[in-house]
């Protein structure tokens, strides 16, 4: 089971040219659609003068969530090529959009393609990229005289306290690996029969 997953944990700039076209690429770490759009329309606003501004996000751990846009370039020559560059770097949480100033020389679909995918291999090569892992919440109650065994599972466990409740009955609610999800349970569970 995975559960881990790679994003990038600094944002990055790259830059590509080509017979006077300039193409200023730059990835960022989102997490949400609503980041997406906002970075999106900040770049469109500073680089108003510019012909497009073509993207590419993925987003959340499964990496089911995407999209490529070609903002009026010939379809599939900038927003594929620059998708195509975050899953060959396996990375999701991340946009990478770049901004094209024509040159006033056509480059071709070929030669498009060639530029996108450049700039945004170049924007990504400047990021840092982490690994980080897909926890799982689980929710504990126990008799106050448990306290001790509890909390030294979780200490063993390298499980982190998310919340507590300490009462006539406790709760915890402790966040771990998710591949380490089940084996938790099951020794607080065994706890509770010590």
């Amino acid at each position: 089971m995975e559960d881990s997953y790679k994003t990038i944990k600094t944002n990055g700039e790259g830059f590509y040219s080509e017979k006077r076209s300039k193409f200023l690429a730059f990835a960022h770490h989102v997490e949400s659609l609503e980041e997406v759009k906002e970075i999106i329309d900040g770049y469109r606003k500073k680089y108003y003068d510019a012909r497009h501004c073509c993207y590419a996000y993925m987003l959340g751990h499964e990496r089911e969530n995407f999209r490529a846009n070609d903002d009026g370039e010939p379809s599939s020559t900038a927003g594929k090529p620059i998708l195509g560059q975050i899953n060959a770097h396996e990375l999701t949480n991340i946009l990478v959009c770049v901004v094209r100033y024509y040159g006033g020389v056509n480059l071709g679909t070929g030669g498009l393609i060639v530029a996108y995918r450049a700039a945004a291999a170049d924007a990504i090569d400047h990021c840092e990229v982490e690994e980080r892992l897909i926890e799982e919440q689980v929710k504990y109650q126990f008799a106050y005289p448990m306290m001790n065994a509890v909390m030294k599972l979780v200490k063993n466990t390298d499980a982190r306290i998310v919340q507590q409740n300490f009462n006539n009955t406790c709760e915890i609610t402790l966040s771990i690996r998710k591949s380490k999800a089940e084996e938790l349970r099951e020794r607080l569970q065994h706890l509770s029969f010590e």
